[in-house]
């Protein structure tokens, strides 16, 4: 039997987009808010039942606030990487892992959209 070989992708080539369907804002401070409605049938149960809310509001930190108004399709998370080199410095290393990790857990709640 041929062993076919797996291609895999580097993470950091992903180029990340903001979904149209979650609004945000920004606060004085430059933080981000995102609002993320409750959708779908088992959350209609939970909001006539639980008293559950319409809509989610999801706080960004420092580094996600300044990340998620740059997310537009056209570059990928390693060039993400060099505006937020230069705005946090130090304070942003590991760089790449802390961005990797930032992008998986907006994938996991399906926060972020990739582009073909």
């Amino acid at each position: 039997m041929k062993k076919t070989k797996k291609q895999s992708e580097n993470y950091l080539e992903r180029i990340p987009m903001r979904p149209e369907r979650i609004k945000w804002s920004t606060d004085e401070e430059g933080l981000v808010t995102l609002e993320i409605e409750n959708t779908g049938i088992f959350n209609r149960v939970a909001q006539k039942l639980f008293k559950k809310p319409k809509v989610s509001y999801v706080h960004l930190d420092k580094m996600g606030s300044f990340i998620w108004p740059l997310l537009d399709g056209d570059k990928d998370i390693t060039a993400l990487g060099v505006p937020v080199k230069e705005h946090f410095g130090e304070e942003a290393e590991p760089l790449y892992e802390r961005l990797a990790k930032f992008f998986q857990i907006l994938d996991s709640y399906s926060f972020v959209e990739w582009k073909k």
